[in-house]
């Protein structure tokens, strides 16, 4: 059985990432099977709608914290008082059945993944302008002005880390977008040694069917 493939996703806050995420895995793309999403830890208390499980798994500090003491997360972080992080279980056991796991993660953590995991694939997914971005944080109405502000503060500082992705989507139109991601994660499952297994049982059929009189 081939191993997994591991995708990264990384974006200023309020680029489009989500949704991007979350058009692959219920839209057309789900025909395609073998891919799931990582579901990150936090500390953070749920917002109105999140379930756990589903949108973060939500624990308190002290769990966090033994966690990171067991070496237990691939990637992490303090964010103000929060933690957040993406742990080695949701990860590893996946990629070791054959299935695709996609994480949605800031620039700092798709360092601290690449620097364990090299092969993983990086998506930078950036937004079309400055204005699009600021009108987008708006219009999602999840934040309060000065929390916007901070975020884009740190955007440019983030857009351009561009150049440590192997994969940039812009994302001006949702809908191409989201067939720009699919279309990166087709080609990655269709490497001619991710292949290899079914090459070879098509092969080895022609070779015995080819030494046999029709």
């Amino acid at each position: 059985m081939h191993r997994g493939e591991l995708f990264i996703l990384s974006a200023p806050s309020g680029a489009g990432k989500t949704t991007l995420i979350q058009a692959l895995l219920k839209g057309g793309f789900a025909r395609f099977g073998d891919i799931e999403f990582s579901v990150s830890h936090t500390t953070r208390a749920p917002r109105q709608g999140e379930c756990d499980g589903v949108d973060y798994h939500f624990i308190d500090h002290a769990t966090f914290l033994d966690m990171i003491a067991a070496d237990r997360f691939l990637e992490w972080a303090q964010v103000h008082d929060n933690y957040y992080g993406t742990s080695r279980d949701e990860v590893a056991p996946r990629l070791e059945r054959g299935v695709d796991v996609l994480l949605d993660i800031d620039v700092q953590g798709a360092e601290q993944v690449l620097a364990r995991m090299p092969e993983a694939h990086s998506i930078f997914v950036m937004p079309p302008s400055f204005d699009a971005l600021r009108q987008r944080l708006q219009g999602r109405g999840l934040d309060e002005p000065g929390r916007i502000a901070r975020r884009l503060a740190v955007s440019l500082s983030e857009v351009e880390r561009y150049e440590r992705y192997g994969y940039v989507i812009i994302n001006e139109d949702a809908s191409r977008a989201s067939e720009a991601l699919a279309a990166i994660i087709l080609e990655k499952r269709h490497r001619r040694e991710r292949m290899l297994g079914r090459i070879q049982e098509i092969l080895k059929d022609f070779q015995d069917r080819g030494t046999t009189p029709a």
